[in-house]
This record gives structure tokens, sequence and C-alpha cells, in this order.
């Protein structure tokens, strides 16, 4: 999967100082390095053939927990979760005194509030939440570049969209041409209803034809291509099966490259990154970790696929070590950890494991530091048992299918594509820093 593009410099009016190649994120939610591997070199796959066939492969690692709000944001970012403040897909706003939820699933949205969840969702977590750890929209966007982006749940630019929803009057900030699940246009593209059938592709579909609008008129310096079908169907069936899933991926790829005028055209004008958020793991059985603490005032739990968090609130009898032992001889619960003072300790079958069991889990101390000095984490964090998915608010799971959220390496290592582009990312937060590299900012 090595090989290389020949660069031809340009000379558009303007943009001089910038290098050959414009640059496409393109970020597929879910994709196991396994699945990419199996793959390439099929008939159902030209596109990611074409692409691994010209490009440098490697894996890289996600942060903790390995669930897309906080690993997009951390590659939007180029930072850990300390620094971008997303802790979680469901987590207790200790300001607010209230729990935001992402969307784990319809019934835990229902559960939170429908409408608040939405907010928190569509706005709230990039315009609210998000803490001030610079974008690679705003990095860009303060260079003069031209930023693009489809669908990524972390969008934050420099350019002012009102949703195109009517009688809403809702604004928010992101790249200057910005396409969000047709909520939020910033071009008139033509692009078909995202929502018409979820399971059917529709999300994807749309994505993609606002991609050929983009690519026919060239239309960006830099852009962020998310695809998420690939993720939907992985829950459902496993992270193995759904070739449907990969069919998916490479229609929306191909799409790309026809708008350019074919493969030669394609490469010679694009840099591409291609890579996922998170991996994911089989999930054959459900707990509720709520369960737990019924007897403690005071502690909240928050949790959702593969990974938890116990927070500590004013008048807890429990101390957080304790909070933590409450897990010790749960079966779901495969490692636990807290903070004492400025260490983090890392409990395991009841006992603080060693730095040696660690080296199972990819970058886990600093996975697992960053994450529990986020101000918005609690204070126990929680990475679920092999086979194990802890349900959500609504007692949702996806048992039977896919899921992911915890340190392990299926749940956390992506695979990586880079072409036309220098560099070698061992984590997900490599990612931002290489792109405005390339671009000189």
């Amino acid at each position: 999967m090595r090989g290389s593009v020949r660069a031809r410099r340009r000379s558009t009016p303007g943009f001089e100082r910038l290098p050959s190649k414009k640059v496409i994120l393109a970020l597929v939610d879910g994709l196991t390095p396994s699945t990419l591997e199996a793959a390439v070199g099929t008939k159902e796959a030209p596109a990611l053939t074409l692409l691994a066939e010209n490009a440098r492969y490697t894996r890289a690692v996600s942060v903790f927990p390995s669930l897309t709000p906080v690993c997009v944001s951390s590659i939007v970012t180029g930072s850990y979760p300390d620094a971008h403040r997303i802790p979680h897909l469901v987590w207790y706003h200790r300001e607010q005194h209230r729990l935001v939820e992402y969307g784990s699933s319809f019934g835990a949205i229902r559960r939170a509030g429908m409408r608040q969840s939405i907010l928190d969702a569509i706005l709230n977590m990039t315009g609210e939440h998000l803490g001030d750890a610079p974008t690679i929209f705003e990095s860009l966007d303060d260079a003069g570049l031209v930023t693009a982006a489809v669908n990524i749940p972390c969008y934050r630019g420099r350019t002012p969209h009102r949703t195109v929803i009517p009688g809403v009057t809702r604004t928010t900030l992101g790249p200057k041409r910005f396409f969000f699940y047709g909520l939020f246009e910033s071009d008139q593209t033509g692009a078909p209803a995202a929502w018409r059938s979820r399971s059917a592709g529709t999300v994807d579909a749309y994505a993609a034809a606002v991609a050929r609008w983009l690519v026919t008129r060239d239309g960006f310096d830099f852009f962020a291509y998310y695809l998420s079908d690939y993720d939907y169907l992985s829950h459902a069936h496993g992270p193995d099966s759904p070739r449907e899933g990969i069919a998916r991926v490479d229609r929306a790829l191909w799409a790309l490259i026809e708008a350019a005028g074919g493969p030669d055209d394609f490469l010679d004008r694009y840099a591409v990154l291609l890579c996922s958020d998170h991996g994911q793991t089989h999930v054959s059985r459900s707990a509720t970790l709520q369960k737990r603490f019924r007897d403690v005032e005071g502690a909240v739990v928050t949790a959702s696929n593969r990974a938890g968090m116990v927070y500590r609130l004013d008048g807890c009898r429990l101390e957080v070590p304790e909070l933590a032992a409450k897990l010790d001889r749960e079966a779901s619960v495969d490692l636990v950890a807290y903070r004492d003072g400025e260490d983090v300790v890392v409990r395991r079958e009841g006992a603080e494991v060693t730095n040696g069991v660690l080296e199972d889990y990819p970058e886990a101390r600093t996975r697992l530091a960053a994450a529990l000095r986020n101000p918005n984490a609690g204070d126990v964090l929680i990475s679920a048992a092999a086979g194990y998915e802890f349900a959500d608010l609504g007692g949702g799971h996806h048992a039977g299918g896919g899921s992911h959220g915890s340190l392990v390496a299926g749940d956390s290592e992506v695979p990586v594509l880079l072409v036309g582009l220098e560099g070698e990312p061992r984590s997900i937060v490599d990612f931002a820093p290489l792109v405005r590299s390339h671009f000189g900012v």
C-alpha cells in the first residue's frame, strides 16, 4: 500500500504561496484497520484501492474515551480532551447541573430532553462546550484559505451561518463553505435530503452530492469530508461484517475522483488524509452501570457504548477512591481510573495495575491522563470489559453488533492513508498539525 504521487505546482493568481495540492480529510467514522486492509485490492473498492496504491499507510491511536464527539474534536483541534473539553457522548454539566447527551440513541435523547439534546448535538457542542483550542478551520481561515466541511460534528470556523430551516433563526460559526445534514448550507448544491432514509444511506449520499459539487468547482483549499454510514452499519452488524458499509464509503470517495475528472486529475490536484476517528469491537452483552450507584447520594453515572464516568457531586458520602472501588467486582468493567493529585491511579479486578499491564492498551497513560484532566469529565473513568457495552440513559445498547469507547486496541486503533502529505502521525491529534504544516500555517 505504498507509492508516490507526482506533484505539479499550479500558478493560480493570488495563491502562489500555497503548496500545489489542496487537502481532503476523508474521515470515515468507525472504519477499522483490518476492514480497510481487507477491502484494498477488491473489485468492490476501486476508490480505496486507488488511494492505497498511491499512499503511505500507517495506523494511529485514538483518544479516550474513543467515542465520536471526543475523537472528532481531537482530530479537528489537534489536541487531547483536556484542551478541547469534550469528555464523552454523554456527560454531566457541573455548572448547569444537568446531563448533556449528544445522541447515544433516540431513547437516551428522550430521557435527557429532546429539545435540549438536539441543541447540544447540533449547536452547543461546537459553539459552547468546545474549549479554546483552535480548530483546523479557524487556523486555515485566519491564513486566508477557503475551508469546507460536510456533516462533521465539530466544525467551528470563522464564518457565521444561519440555518436554512424555514422559520428558525439559529446561527453558528463554521467553515467558509459549510454543510450540516441539510440544516446549514452555505451554498445551494442540489444535494438530496440527508435524512430521507438513514438505513438506506441517504446521509452519506447527501455528503457525496455536496462533495461532488465542491470538487467540480474546485471550491476549497481544505475540505473535511465526514462519512458516518460505516459506523452506523457496524453498530448494527459488527465491525467486520458490513460489506455494504465499505461499498457506501467507496461510492462516496469515487464521487470525488469522478468529479475531478478521473484518477489522474484527482491525484494531481488533491492531497488526501483518509482516516477513522476510532475502531470498533464486537459486543454480545450489555450492563447498566447506574445500578452500582443507586444507593450513593451525590454520585452521577454517565455511560454509553464502551466507556463510562462517575461524577462525585457536593454531598457525596464516598470519596473518589471509594467510588472507584464499587466497581471492583463488576464483570462488565475492565479498567477504572481516577486522579490522586497529579498521579493517575488505574485499577483492574480490585487492585491497582502496573505499567506492565497497561502496555496492552495503546498509549494508555497518556490518554487516561488527558481524559482525567478534562474539567468536564467525571472523577472516575471506566473502560468496558471485552464483549460488554454499557447501556445508555434510555437503556439502549448494540449487543449483537459492534461498539467502541474503551482503551483496548480494537476500539482505539485507526487506519491512516496519506496521499501527497508528509508526516508520520502516531495519534489522531497529529492530523491537524500535519495539515497545518502542509499549508505552512
